[in-house]
């Protein structure tokens, strides 16, 4: 009887050890001066999960690593099979069809799908459950066709083709992973938190525990409003301006201008040492037909965030103008 009180109460004294080294052990996040986790850092979002869940993988949210591996080698198979061509489905998203574009040398979309909860996703949409960009109302429709229609006016041309912002919402809100230079810096201070998107230098600048700016105030990447719920940082943007080009596919051939009442609340959650999962509602009841949502990782980046140059005012605007009306010059005659 003596042996067994003996080695129960030695295997008492093991397991305290072992549970505070357990304890020990578990990853808490650092803290700014006020208490708060600390998000300061270079981060990265890109990943090889598309905005859209593609129809190989329909009805999967996730895969296996196995079949996420399978998935990764078919998409840089692709990519390299792209590379020097004069076309393709990059090369298209690029804007850059039949003309020989961009080589693989300026693709970084990482190399891996997005991990969130230990398991690959398949889209960076989680809502629909489809995975899919809900369709756009009628309102929206017509918009996006007259967008098009005055597309030969320098005033009209993207944003993003004039070097004024980053394309297809790198910098947010939401704030996408496109082809290249997706990395953000992020500098944190109890009443404000800057986010220098490394596309175009953008700056987001949220401001803490604040009141947004009246309705006739109106910005590309719209009036964001800060605070915490527990240790994670809400970010509540409204007047957003409607010359902001929202999202654009050119595989899909979607291209949704913000209507001014685009709302977007985002939530940055440190997990870990090296991640950021992030997750942004978008509600817009004029241009599309119901709420979605987007969530993904960022991960630590060595940084530092290097120079974009975008070549604003370039010749290939002159081309596009030149071009545009000498074809207004034919239908003449």
């Amino acid at each position: 009887m003596k042996l067994f009180v003996w080695i129960g109460a030695f295997s008492l004294l093991l397991a305290v050890p072992l549970s505070a080294q357990s304890r020990a052990k578990a990853w808490s996040a650092p803290r700014t001066p006020d208490g708060h986790p600390d998000l300061q850092g270079v981060w990265t979002n890109a990943t090889l999960t598309p905005v859209e869940r593609p129809a190989s993988v329909q009805g999967k949210l996730t895969l296996s690593d196995q079949e996420a591996k399978a998935f990764e080698k078919k998409e840089e198979d692709e990519l390299q099979a792209q590379d020097g061509a004069s076309d393709g489905p990059l090369i298209a998203a690029a804007g850059s069809s039949g003309t020989g574009g961009y080589n693989v040398l300026f693709i970084d979309r990482g190399a891996e799908l997005a991990r969130v909860d230990g398991l690959k996703r398949t889209s960076l949409i989680v809502d629909p459950p489809d995975g899919k960009i809900p369709a756009l109302t009628d309102a929206a429709k017509q918009s996006t066709a007259a967008v098009v229609d005055r597309y030969d006016n320098i005033h009209d041309r993207p944003l993003s083709e004039r070097c004024l912002l980053g394309f297809s919402s790198t910098a947010g809100p939401p704030m996408l992973p496109v082809l290249y230079n997706n990395n953000y810096q992020i500098v944190q201070t109890p009443d404000h938190i800057m986010i220098l998107v490394e596309m175009v230098h953008d700056v987001r600048i949220i401001r803490m525990n604040a009141q947004h700016a009246p309705a006739n105030v109106r910005k590309w990447l719209g009036d964001s409003v800060g605070h915490w719920e527990g240790d994670t940082l809400v970010v509540d943007t409204t007047n957003f301006s409607d010359y902001t080009t929202f999202y654009e596919d050119a595989l899909d051939g979607l291209q949704a201008r913000t209507a001014k009442n685009l709302h977007v609340v985002e939530r940055f959650q440190r997990i870990s040492a090296d991640t950021i999962l992030y997750r942004a509602a978008i509600d817009d009841p004029t241009t599309f037909t119901r709420r979605w949502t987007v969530e993904y990782p960022f991960l630590a980046a060595a940084g530092p965030v290097f120079e974009y140059a975008c070549h604003e005012g370039n010749y290939a605007m002159t081309d596009i103008m030149g071009g545009a009306r000498k074809m207004e010059g034919a239908e003449k005659r």
